[in-house]
């Protein structure tokens, strides 16, 4: 009895459990994707070491991006916001770092004023002092290196 009960029980709480499932957690979540182009445009890499790749999410957020070798890529990226603006982002990665342009980037605000001479000179004078500190090093650490050379065949210095 005590365990018909306790079935009971069980089966009327898991019944009254509202269903988990992903797609009812995010219905709108991008994860089917509606285009891919044919095989060949959708090289991943070539022989060369190319590719190229074309995606369009369920959603609607499609995104492009092709590179070769060396590691340079460049590519695209598109979606709608919620209020209906259409996000667009075009980018170059390559040896100067990822390069991200976009309308909806933040830009920094302009120097308020230009720097005063004093201070460049300063600036200028510091960058003097450090190439003559760099010359007097590797002057030096030559040196050295040719009286120890002399040192060790007993040539006189």
């Amino acid at each position: 009895m005590k365990t018909l009960v306790l079935s009971l029980l069980v089966a009327v709480a898991l019944a009254e459990r509202p269903s988990l499932s992903y797609d009812a957690l995010h219905p709108t979540h991008p994860r089917l994707i509606s285009r891919s182009p044919s095989s060949a445009t959708n090289i991943h890499p070539a022989a060369d070491g190319t590719y190229s790749f074309d995606v369009e999410t369920g959603d609607g957020m499609t995104r492009h991006e092709s590179g070769g070798p060396g590691g340079a890529q460049q590519g695209t990226v598109s979606f709608t916001f919620p209020d209906g603006q259409v996000f667009n982002l075009q980018f170059v990665a390559d040896a100067n770092g990822y390069q991200p342009q976009s309308p909806f980037l933040p830009v920094a605000p302009a120097f308020p004023h230009p720097i005063p001479a004093h201070a460049l000179e300063q600036i200028e004078r510091g960058r003097l002092e450090h190439e003559a500190r760099a010359r007097e090093n590797q002057r030096q650490s030559s040196s050295q290196g040719q009286a120890a050379l002399s040192r060790q065949y007993g040539q006189p210095q």
